[in-house]
């Protein structure tokens, strides 16, 4: 309960969520790869240097973002595992249990729709 409630008040913010859904847009499939550099993120969402670095902080805090050094940079990545947790944790009573497990709703390629939770 306690990390849901601070990851789901990490996203509460309209920057930390445009911040969360960009790195989301840059995720690789091979860990290590993709992810935006902090100069990167501040461009495109058109965030001050230092209003960018006290939102990835309350992000990272929450468990949504991890950095990587490269070089001169600091690339940061969604941590998708951490956002499947959530997920996973807020459906989890779905359908009173008539769902069952959510994973394989987390990798097809469409979502199910409420007639297949019945």
């Amino acid at each position: 309960m306690e990390t849901a409630l601070s990851a789901l008040s990490a996203l509460a913010q309209e920057t930390r969520l445009s911040i969360f859904r960009a790195l989301v847009r840059a995720h690789a499939p091979v860990r290590g790869e993709g992810g935006l550099a902090a100069g990167e993120i501040a461009q495109a969402l058109d965030v001050a240097p230092a209003t960018l670095s006290f939102h990835l902080k309350e992000l990272a805090h929450a468990g949504l973002v991890t950095s990587r050094r490269e070089g001169r940079s600091i690339v940061y990545q969604a941590d998708l595992d951490t956002m499947l947790g959530l997920t996973g944790f807020l459906l989890d009573d779905c359908c009173q249990g008539a769902c069952g497990t959510l994973a394989p709703c987390a990798t097809a390629a469409t979502q199910p729709t409420r007639k297949e939770c019945v």
